[in-house]
Formats: structure tokens, C-alpha cells, sequence
């Protein structure tokens, strides 16, 4: 499914029985992905880049990924809603305190970007590092994305 939003296009795709991949470029739909979790995934994206919902309640599924990235993955979804970490905290959590550029890696092949909040991470230093490839686009959809989580962040940011 191909949907517009206020980050530019996003396509989803899904299983039978969950959501399997967010993405800022095209994919193929799965023909036998579950139409209403498509649905359901579009309303609550929607919602959550309006500021309207904090938290997902779609059934997900990580279908690539090796058990380091679905390893990192789980630790991202524990991100609280407007908080932010960095690279160093997210390794520590997973116990790999010299993992730290794998876990960019992990978050650069992120199959479900925003639900997975790898948006949430940022350099220990504070600034914004890293998104959607890491180009320019890609850090705005970042500030985007944390502005709408944290209103006072878009306050700083903007002025």
C-alpha cells in the first residue's frame, strides 16, 4: 500500500497476520498481505504524524533482519514516546557496549521506521545523526518526527 503523508510517500506491506515493512521508497505489496492490518496501519501513521496517537497497537512482524538487528529492533520499540537516546545508550541496554556503529547499521536497516521509533535515536552529543540513509531528507524527516513528539524541540529547532 501507497499512501501520501507529511513526510512525502510511504509504502507499507504486510503478511497475513502483521505488518512487515515501513518505507520512504517503494516497495512491492505482498499479494497476500492482510488488507485491513494495511489499513489500520495507514489510519494510525496518519494519526501519529498529526500528533494525534503516541502509540501503535498494529500487529508487527520483523521478517529480515539478523538476531543482533531484531535484537536492537526490540530495544528501539522501548523507546518512550518523546524521549530520545543515544547509539551508546541502546548498546548498553543490549549489553554490546562496543556495538555501537552495528547498532547504526541495525537502525539504518530498520524494516518499520517510526512504528520501531529509530527515530528516537541521536548522538551522544546531542544532535541528530542518521536517517532514512542518512541524507539530508532523511535527517529532516528526523526532526520532523521527534518536533511532533516533543513540541518544545520544534520550539528550539525552528528559532
Amino acid at each position: 500500500m501507497k499512501f501520501e503523508s507529511t513526510l512525502g510517500t510511504i509504502w507499507l506491506d504486510a503478511n497475513q497476520s502483521a505488518l512487515s515493512h515501513i518505507s520512504y521508497t517503494p516497495l512491492a505489496e505482498n499479494p497476500l498481505a492482510n488488507q485491513k492490518i494495511l489499513q489500520t496501519a495507514k489510519h494510525q501513521l496518519v494519526e501519529f504524524l498529526a500528533g494525534e496517537r503516541k502509540t501503535f497497537d498494529i500487529p508487527y512482524v520483523f521478517e529480515i533482519g539478523t538476531d543482533f538487528q531484531q535484537e536492537v529492533w526490540q530495544a528501539l520499540a522501548e523507546i518512550p514516546y518523546g524521549e530520545t537516546c543515544s547509539y551508546l545508550d541502546i548498546a548498553e541496554k543490549i549489553q554490546r557496549k562496543k556495538a555501537v556503529r552495528a547498532i547504526g547499521q541495525a537502525n539504518r536497516n530498520n524494516p518499520l521506521p517510526i512504528l520501531i521509533p529509530c527515530h528516537r535515536v541521536i548522538g551522544k552529543n546531542g544532535k541528530l545523526v542518521g536517517y532514512s540513509g542518512s541524507s539530508d531528507e532523511g535527517l529532516k524527516m528526523k526532526e520532523q518526527l521527534l518536533a511532533i513528539e516533543n513540541p518544545i524541540l520544534q520550539e528550539i529547532t525552528l528559532f
